[in-house]
């Protein structure tokens, strides 16, 4: 995958949320300046379509996790609205991805580069990097 010199990358799932830059090259991406966004996931209506007595008894659906997924996508909008972000590339599990997308504002759907429907939270900066070069 092209990611942009200096293209934000956020890497999202139900409880974490991690924001980076690329300082690389478009075909060599080298990510750096790490940085936590403190969320609010306030938002439990996220989700709720896929809110099933099962799918709550066995664990499959967790509002919390949803809702953590809904936040990361308001601050990613918040961001764009405001010409903080040109670029970005998000990287989160297929569920959390599926929530984000619910989301998306206009804006930030412009200044997507694209999407990794791959669990990268907590893995190592060199495997993001490579996730993001084999895309």
């Amino acid at each position: 995958m092209r990611l942009p010199n200096n293209a934000h990358v956020a890497i999202v799932d139900g409880k974490n949320f991690t924001v980076m830059r690329n300082t690389g090259k478009p075909l060599e991406p080298r990510l750096s300046d790490a940085q936590k966004p403190a969320l609010d996931a306030t938002n439990f209506s996220a989700g709720v379509k896929h809110q099933d007595d099962v799918g709550q008894q066995v664990g499959r659906t967790d509002l919390e996790e949803l809702a953590h997924g809904a936040a990361a996508a308001q601050w990613l909008n918040a961001k764009s609205i405001a010409g903080e972000i040109t670029d970005v590339l998000v990287i989160a599990d297929p569920k959390t991805l599926g929530e984000m997308r619910r989301h998306y504002h206009s804006e930030l759907e412009k200044r997507l580069v694209g999407e990794i429907d791959k669990t990268l939270s907590g893995a190592s900066t060199a495997k993001i990097e490579q996730a993001i070069a084999n895309a």
